[in-house]
């Protein structure tokens, strides 16, 4: 357990395992694209990484610690042509992204090919976070690191056959005949969010829901609008909108004249329609307090066709 580490990167959480006590190996896409990593050892204590290599195709990354200690414990490196269907094995993660060195039992299930990659298959628990971590025989040697778990299927894991970190260990790369990128056996849940990112995708969402709720009230809007400009005004409106009552907003666009029996209905429905501006303007606002992307308020403005306020 001393010898398996949470890595913690600018946008997710995963789990990385040493091989020698300045070697780290974890998956590609535990660190993405970050060429350092914040490694945090079971103890509390934290240090940096570089990312040394990986190999994309094997979805593996050799990280090289700053802060070596004299003492750290590592882990052997198994084979997975010994591996057998029915075996015993052990996985130790920080699944969720916080509770480090979580252990999980379960079998081998399976043994299965992927374009070129062997990876195993588990029954063990498997959950955002633990991936990159180390799947232990019952001698306490890794056979594979853990590349995926299922969600919604519980006991269906798999981690890529630790063979193919030798190639990666040695400096050799990706090497010939490695998997092009089967999406067979993608991972859906490999690593959490870091805590910034999980705020922003939960206001992301609070966000959206609020400026649907606004576009049911637009598109009920757009409806009583018709009527208005039918029995209530006389003359023309210069311009497309994404939605007619935009022109409201554009002094150039509403050239006529409102019918003096209809002021009282045509304030009303101005006033509504200023209502719903107000709304989104103070939404967006939120949002983008929230560090809330531009581009994401963008393109759920757009969607709900509200982005008039906004450009």
């Amino acid at each position: 357990m001393p010898a398996v580490v949470t890595i913690e990167t600018a946008s997710s959480r995963g789990s990385g395992f040493f091989v020698t006590p300045d070697t780290i190996i974890t998956n590609v896409h535990v660190v993405g694209t970050d060429s350092t990593v914040t490694i945090r050892r079971p103890n509390g204590t934290a240090t940096t990484a570089r990312v040394q290599a990986t190999s994309p195709a094997f979805d593996i990354a050799v990280l090289k610690v700053a802060g070596v200690l004299s003492k750290q414990a590592v882990l052997q490196l198994g084979t997975a042509a010994s591996v057998r269907i029915g075996e015993e094995v052990i996985a130790i993660g920080t699944p969720l992204g916080f509770l480090q060195n979580t252990v999980s039992r379960g079998i081998v299930s399976g043994l299965r090919d992927v374009g070129g990659a062997t990876l195993v298959q588990t029954d063990a628990a498997i959950n955002p976070g633990n991936s990159g971590g180390p799947l232990l025989n019952r001698s306490g040697a890794v056979i594979g690191i853990i590349k995926s778990g299922y969600v919604g299927n519980d006991g269906l894991a798999f981690a890529v056959a630790v063979d193919h970190a030798r190639a990666v260990l040695a400096g050799r790369g990706d090497p010939s005949g490695a998997p092009t990128g089967s999406t067979e056996y993608q991972a859906l849940s490999p690593a959490v969010a870091s805590p910034a990112d999980q705020r922003r995708l939960d206001a992301t969402r609070a966000y959206e829901q609020a400026i649907g709720q606004l576009a049911r009230r637009a598109d009920e809007l757009d409806g009583q609008w018709k009527s208005v400009i039918a029995q209530c005004y006389q003359g023309r409106i210069v311009g497309a909108f994404d939605r007619p009552w935009f022109a409201l907003w554009d002094p150039r666009a509403m050239q006529g004249v409102v019918v003096s029996s209809c002021v009282s209905y045509f304030d009303d429905v101005r006033r509504r329609a200023t209502d719903i501006q107000k709304a989104v303007t103070a939404a967006d606002e939120a949002a983008r307090a929230a560090d809330i992307y531009p581009g994401t308020r963008r393109d759920v403005l757009r969607r709900y066709r509200l982005d008039y306020w906004t450009r």
